[in-house]
């Protein structure tokens, strides 16, 4: 038989496969470092797209926020309007009434009276005067509790003070304003 070394051969097949092995080895890391990298890419680049949709976001968000604060202090200002049209409305409906009220005082202060100073609060006022006697008191709250316009007159104060004779008194006193019934209620009917 023949001898047929096959050594060499088998040599260069062990080294033609290992340099095969080694090319594969070498592009299938090749192909992953390009798939990893083709990877950071694609997510560097969704993540700037994110990043600039939430800048966007961002910034109508604050425009938003200045119109919704605009918004506010014009919904403030319209409650200002309107509550100073309800007022200057008032005054309007009122101006008759308080002429009313000022004749009806003076139709009740008696002589020898004499009012020093009225002060409105709500739907009171607060007389202060002096009087000859305390008759004359007496008699300005009868006069106040009779007429239409004025009820429940409550005196608070009374000093003695000589200014208008040996009687003479100064005092401070509270009466309500009676306000009309609305037009259509029951106690306007009656």
């Amino acid at each position: 038989m023949t001898k047929i070394n096959l050594l060499p051969w088998r040599e260069e097949a062990r080294e033609l496969e290992r340099k095969a092995f080694l090319g594969k080895l070498l592009a299938s890391a090749l192909s992953g470092f390009a798939l990893v990298l083709c990877w950071v890419l694609l997510a560097q680049n969704q993540l700037d797209n994110q990043n600039s949709r939430n800048s966007y976001l961002q910034s109508n968000i604050a425009e938003m926020d200045k119109k919704v604060a605009e918004i506010s202090q014009l919904k403030s200002k319209k409650q200002e309007m309107l509550s100073r049209m309800k007022v200057i409305q008032d005054l309007q409906g009122n101006r008759s009434e308080i002429v009313k009220i000022f004749d009806e005082l003076v139709r009740a202060v008696p002589d020898g009276t004499y009012l020093d100073s009225l002060e409105l609060r709500n739907a009171a006022f607060k007389i202060s005067g002096y009087s000859e006697s305390n008759n004359r008191i007496s008699t300005l709250m009868r006069n106040l509790d009779m007429s239409h316009k004025y009820a429940n007159s409550n005196l608070t104060k009374v000093q003695h003070d000589a200014r208008l004779g040996e009687q003479g008194s100064v005092f401070d006193l509270q009466v309500e304003i009676e306000r009309p019934a609305p037009v259509g209620s029951e106690e306007a009917l009656q």
